[in-house]
């Protein structure tokens, strides 16, 4: 079992560096990254550390059974992030999807407040605004699209979804490859 690959995921999905991992931890940034290419192995002690970090139980952890594809995810089972000076709150529906091809989230955008600002890629992007109205700022060109509309666009330009209205906007947001 590669447990490196797991830990590395894991700390990717709470949005943590290996330094803040090492930091909350009491471990170098070094010998977090040895563990994540598993060139170290950590003792029963340091893996159940991190694993306390991360959000993760042993038994969570390593109970991860080969082949058996996963179908439904529960809404406890979603990591959050928030950034209150952009003004956005997301959660990964999916905990692992930074694994997959698409990732799917819940993103909500404060009034006034945007999404983070995405350099061209090869990503292709879906989203269904639930509520409110954002704006879609795809290189010199603008969008709007409000509650029940749909957006979809090739992320080619410098990509940016913004609300610049006074009431929050929260949309159902897919992408491919890694755009969050």
């Amino acid at each position: 079992m590669e447990i490196g690959n797991r830990i590395k995921n894991l700390r990717l999905s709470k949005n943590l560096t290996q330094e803040e991992l090492g930091e909350r931890t009491d471990l170098s940034k070094g010998y977090i990254s040895q563990l994540e290419r598993d060139l170290s192995s950590p003792s029963i002690e340091t893996l159940f550390s991190i694993l306390e970090v991360l959000g993760s139980t042993p038994k969570e952890f390593f109970d991860e059974e080969e082949g058996k594809q996963k179908v439904i995810y529960e809404q406890e089972e979603r990591i959050f992030f928030e950034d209150e000076e952009k003004g956005y709150h997301i959660e990964w529906l999916v905990p692992e999807s930074n694994e997959k091809e698409m990732e799917p989230v819940l993103l909500e955008i404060d009034p006034q407040g945007g999404f983070k600002k995405f350099e061209p890629s090869l990503s292709e992007t879906f989203a269904y605004v639930l509520t409110g109205e954002v704006k879609v700022c795809l290189g010199e060109e603008s969008y709007t699209a409000k509650a029940n509309e749909t957006i979809y666009f090739h992320a080619s330009n410098r990509h940016q979804i913004v609300n610049q209205t006074n009431e929050k906007a929260v949309l159902i947001l897919v992408a491919t490859e890694s755009y969050l």
